[in-house]
């Protein structure tokens, strides 16, 4: 039973990706058509939290890889370049939202790379999405087909439905965090969403067992029952975030939003447990050994509730309305008639220098002793002496950094500068 236990958790942290990072790709995607002056506003908001959202990914993909090596094996080499297109979208998202955020001229480019990221990382996941569903080519657990397989009219399907999603989830977010759009344009852009979301639900089902090589398993009646609960859930949801856009109370639209995407989830499960990858690979069939299990199952268990503790902090951290904060600009330095003194640079900084550079060096001679690199001494210097000596240079590198800093070597505060420049021009005077 613990390789259901995997599969649980498997499914549990691609669920909490897809609602949290979903609103972030939705707000990225979204801020494409914004105006510029919106643009910083949109980034700012997915900046408090996104990088603990994209966390659940690597989670879900460590349990994937531990628990169900026999279906990682197979899904992970017939995607591998809508994958490798995924990772490269999203450092290149967070490198556009950092920027946009910090840099001093330019940023309409920055959010246009937000942007954009965004939209392709969306795309690569549906995807993924497309060609798990319908089934990588393999025999005997072994993938047997080719490095374009995942581009099919079903993938593309499942890309242009993800995106839909993404997208109600962001204008929801929106409406609950933000006060730039009217209570009109919230429910006219949210609603219309919501009706492309709901279409290509209905055609990605239709379409599903033409596309999936596995028979749909809804011949049971506990199967069937729970399957038509989570669809009735869905519509439930979307009446209820149909009629929350453009109204108040703000977060309405988000939680319905978030409902629906879960009982998506919830349904394909249904129709699909106990097979992992069709046609025919079941979560018994892809499950590491018992002990292998055990270990990952009590592992993840524990690190779970600190990703959680630390997304709900975020979430309370920054509840409530985005306020754009006023940029109060730098006072202009007083004018000198002579140029400031440059004091020639201290003895301590050559010292600082040498000493991080020969930590840097031990450091890489111990790792390289471990390793035997030169042979034969791996057997007296073994993981205990890496540590201690890691240990050491680290406790050196802290504790002079800390002498250094008492004596003045790293000391730059701009109200010296000031100052000097103020009692330079009293003096002249």
């Amino acid at each position: 039973m613990l390789e259901y236990a995997s599969y649980a958790l498997v499914l549990f942290s691609l669920g909490m990706y897809v609602v949290l990072d979903g609103y972030d790709l939705g707000v990225g995607m979204l801020s494409l058509v914004a105006r510029p002056e919106r643009r910083r506003e949109y980034g700012e908001i997915v900046a408090t939290a996104w990088d603990a959202n994209e966390s659940w990914i690597i989670l879900a993909g460590v349990v994937l890889w531990a628990g169900l090596p026999g279906a990682y094996a197979v899904i992970l080499p017939s995607v591998y370049l809508p994958l490798i297109g995924m990772l490269i979208a999203v450092i290149l998202r967070g490198l556009g939202l950092e920027m946009q955020s910090a840099a001093d001229g330019y940023r309409r480019g920055w959010a246009l790379l937000f942007g954009g990221a965004s939209l392709a990382a969306t795309v690569c996941q549906g995807l993924v999405l497309g060609a798990v569903l319908t089934g990588p080519k393999q025999y005997d657990g072994v993938f047997r087909g080719g490095a374009f397989d995942w581009l099919g009219l079903y993938g593309v399907l499942c890309a242009l439905g993800l995106v839909a999603v993404y997208l109600l989830a962001g204008a929801a977010w929106l409406q609950d965090r933000t006060e730039g759009w009217s209570r009109s344009v919230v429910r006219r852009t949210g609603r219309s969403l919501l009706v492309v979301t709901a279409v290509m639900a209905v055609v990605l089902g239709l379409l599903l067992p033409s596309a999936d090589p596995q028979q749909l398993q809804l011949g049971q009646s506990v199967r069937a029952v729970l399957f038509w609960l989570t669809v009735v859930a869905a519509v439930v949801a979307g009446a209820v975030a149909w009629h929350g856009f453009g109204r108040r109370p703000d977060w309405r639209p988000f939680a319905a939003v978030a409902t629906m995407t879960v009982c998506g989830l919830l349904g394909l499960t249904m129709v699909s447990v106990p097979v992992v990858v069709p046609p025919g690979l079941t979560v018994h069939q892809a499950a590491s050994p018992h002990s292998s299990q055990l270990f990952l199952v009590l592992g993840v268990g524990l690190c779970m509730p600190f990703v959680l503790a630390y997304n709900v902090y975020a979430w309370r951290s920054f509840r409530g309305k985005y306020v754009d904060p006023v940029e109060r600009p730098i006072p202009p330095l007083p004018a000198r008639t002579h140029p400031l003194a440059v004091s020639p640079a201290p003895s301590g900084a050559l010292r600082t220098i040498v000493r991080r550079t020969l930590l840097v060096v031990l450091g890489i001679l111990a790792t390289a002793l471990s390793q035997d690199v030169f042979g034969g001494v791996a057997d007296w210097i073994g993981p205990v002496g890496v540590t201690v000596l890691g240990c050491t240079a680290l406790t050196a590198w802290i504790v002079g950094d800390r002498r250094d800093r008492r004596a003045g070597y790293f000391h730059a505060d701009i109200a010296d500068v000031t100052g000097s420049a103020g009692s330079g021009a009293e003096t002249t005077s």
